[in-house]
């Protein structure tokens, strides 16, 4: 650990080389159980690894994404669809890509996850918006292929590598930096929060099994820092304190 650092490696990846580490020698402590051995992971601190806030694709941005979408060809409106399901549901991309047309309810909204992070399903939603994007889409399919998504061609299923490129081609078009796919699922989770919704249940949303986890995708701006303290005014001003001051 201490070379990794020398050779100028990131935190974050010093920290998985710890984690590696780590989970070998209890491991092995567990599994061979030496005499008279003493594991020495049990002495050497985890790494600290900063909490940085991640950058949220704006809105802005995934309205351009969707006016750059044709809306008179299948991969446009294919295209569009995505954009808006991505930004609706919070879902990562292997996710995302993994939803077979039996998983989805275009009525109702509801998405079955059947394989999530650590194996867990989970139900995600979609708004209105986003279930006509996906109607219209679903009305120009003409083939057997069980994934929701696919390929142009409607042969096969769309692939992380085939949806990281048309992002990147969409953007071009629409004259926006290309945001990350990642960068949809930020945006999902401030969005929530901003409007209200529990944490508790953003967590279950987002398949997260701690709420630690959940911090850096809520990238914090001084409006909202500034609202929450205006909420905690009014409460003190609702409960009618009597002092002087």
């Amino acid at each position: 650990m201490i070379w990794l650092e020398e050779k100028g490696h990131n935190p974050g990846g010093i920290s998985a080389a710890y984690r590696s580490l780590r989970a070998f020698l209890y491991w092995w402590e567990d599994e061979v159980e030496p005499e008279n051995w003493k594991n020495p992971i049990r002495k050497v601190k985890a790494p600290k690894v900063s909490l940085e806030p991640l950058e949220p694709v704006p809105l802005d941005t995934v309205n351009a994404l969707c006016e750059a979408c044709p809306k008179n060809t299948f991969t446009g409106i294919r295209d569009r669809a995505i954009f808006l399901s991505l930004l609706d549901t919070g879902v990562r991309a292997s996710e995302f890509l993994d939803i077979d047309l039996g998983d989805i309810n275009p009525n109702t909204g509801e998405i079955l996850i059947r394989v999530g992070k650590g194996r867990k399903p989970r139900t995600v939603f979609i708004g209105q918006k986003s279930r006509k994007a996906i109607r219209k889409y679903l009305r120009l399919r003409n083939n057997d292929q069980s994934a929701l998504w696919v390929t142009k061609d409607q042969t096969q299923r769309y692939s992380y590598y085939g949806l990281k490129g048309m992002v990147v081609r969409r953007s071009r078009s629409a004259g926006v930096k290309t945001p990350a796919l990642h960068a949809f699922r930020r945006q999902f989770a401030l969005s929530c929060l901003r409007s209200g919704m529990n944490v508790y249940y953003l967590q279950t949303l987002m398949g997260h099994s701690d709420l630690q986890v959940l911090q850096r995708y809520l990238k914090q701006t001084t409006k909202d820092v500034s609202n929450a303290h205006r909420q905690a005014d009014l409460w003190i001003t609702v409960c009618n304190l009597n002092f002087d001051i």
